[in-house]
């Protein structure tokens, strides 16, 4: 590969740490006229522009914007691209949503081209939201993944996907079985697991679609292949849990079910996580698993208040999860503004550079990715969004009263949406501008 070297300047900021971990001074890097420096798609150096610009080679193009803001590419933690036609769909919470609109939805998954062409438009929407990484469920159909990672590798996008295992109280048309899972699995992953920026996540949908025989084979796929991911659901819904109780009475708890069947490694990420015993909360930070908190779906589907004191109080890994399509915005921003509410209603705040953490390197961390992503250290994969001040008149406006970095980072996440995303980088690629 020929060297290339380009430069971006404008004001940049990242994420150094966890602020209830190293505090919130330390916590971010901020450069008010800063210098991000990519070699071959990886970063080579960030710093003050005044300081790094005299150590450029003279061939060295530096792209420079103007009231604007550089940060690491957004990190979704837990979205259904299958989801993407059925959101914002009316007045249901969890069970009933499913199987009014979800299940049929999922359906149509079976023709591989209409995946590929949900999928390419799933792929698209991120990248206009600035998330260049995601954790994905596909639907029960090994045509539903194949398809998108085929999509997601023509873009060259870091992303974690995998098939739903699913055998038991769903429709028909949507269910496998133990050993066609495993099989159908098992090729998607000698496929794709491990190909260019792709992984593969072995995702029984939730405890209550799968039966003993199934998240055995779970477990038996994460043990075959040790650096898998796992992903699904846990303690969403208090009538889930109760349901899962019913059919699990064996266990002491939602996530005990996991447990049993050997579903808990550091590459686990369970999806909301909001009805969980201090017991609970501390298995998870045992086995270094995470919780993807998805504050627009929790509130549009009155799931409950997911409690990130509690997390952090037993050190439990957290990253941030739109939730597409009970969640209704593929924005990290919109995410964070819901997020900033539902820690209002419990008394709490969420200050803006924890917001900048879950958003970038605290998802990275989730995902056990932080070696490669979520924020500017030398050699990480440079993943970066353009934010726009000027994006609106509102936030135009509003930004010009700001006197902080935290006033800044609070306000882009509350007035902020899609429309402030100037451009989308994945691996020192330009894969989205706006207009």
């Amino acid at each position: 590969m020929n060297q290339s070297t380009k430069a971006y300047r404008s004001a940049i900021v990242h994420s150094l740490g966890d602020p209830a971990k190293v505090g919130l001074e330390n916590s971010v890097e901020y450069f008010e006229d800063g210098l991000l420096v990519v070699e071959n798609g990886l970063v080579k150096a960030v710093g003050h522009a005044q300081e790094l610009l005299p150590t450029l080679a003279e061939n060295v193009t530096v792209t420079e914007y103007q009231r604007s803001l550089i940060v690491p590419g957004f990190i979704d933690t837990h979205i259904h691209f299958p989801q993407t036609g059925m959101i914002a769909s009316y007045g249901e919470q969890l069970l009933d949503w499913l199987n009014n609109y979800t299940f049929p939805a999922e359906g149509k998954f079976e023709d591989r081209q209409h995946a590929k062409d949900v999928a390419e438009r799933f792929l698209t929407e991120l990248l206009r939201n600035g998330t260049t990484t995601a954790l994905v469920f596909g639907t029960v159909h090994k045509e539903s993944v194949d398809a998108f990672f085929e999509v997601a590798e023509g873009y060259n996008l870091r992303m974690i996907a995998g098939k739903v295992l699913m055998d038991r109280n769903a429709p028909d048309y949507l269910l496998d079985t133990p050993e066609s899972g495993y099989q159908d699995s098992k090729e998607l992953i000698e496929r794709w697991h491990g190909k260019g920026r792709l992984h593969y996540a072995v995702t029984p949908r939730f405890a209550p679609t799968s039966t003993d025989e199934q998240l055995a084979i779970a477990g038996q796929l994460l043990h075959e292949y040790p650096d898998l991911y796992m992903h699904t659901h846990l303690s969403e819904n208090q009538k889930e849990v109760e349901w899962v109780l019913e059919l699990f009475p064996d266990r002491s708890s939602y996530l005990d079910v996991y447990q049993h069947f050997n579903l808990l490694t550091e590459r686990s990420v369970f999806a909301h996580g909001i009805h969980l015993c201090d017991e609970e909360c501390q298995q998870l930070a045992d086995k270094g698993s995470a919780i993807a908190f998805c504050p627009t779906s929790n509130l549009f589907l009155g799931s409950g208040l997911f409690n990130l004191p509690k997390m952090e109080q037993h050190g439990v890994n957290v990253g941030l999860g739109t939730d597409v399509g009970a969640g209704t915005s593929f924005s990290i921003l919109h995410t964070l503004n819901e997020a900033y509410k539902v820690m209002q209603l419990q008394g709490e705040k969420l200050h803006p550079f924890k917001s900048l953490y879950l958003a970038t390197l605290g998802g990275a961390e989730a995902l056990r990715l932080d070696d490669k992503i979520g924020s500017f250290a030398n050699g990480k994969e440079a993943d970066f969004v353009v934010l726009d001040y000027q994006a609106t008149p509102l936030l135009d406006y509003r930004m010009q009263q700001v006197k902080s970095l935290d006033e800044n980072l609070f306000v882009l996440a509350t007035l902020g949406d899609d429309r402030t995303i100037f451009e989308t980088y994945a691996a020192g690629r330009c894969v989205y501008q706006r207009g």
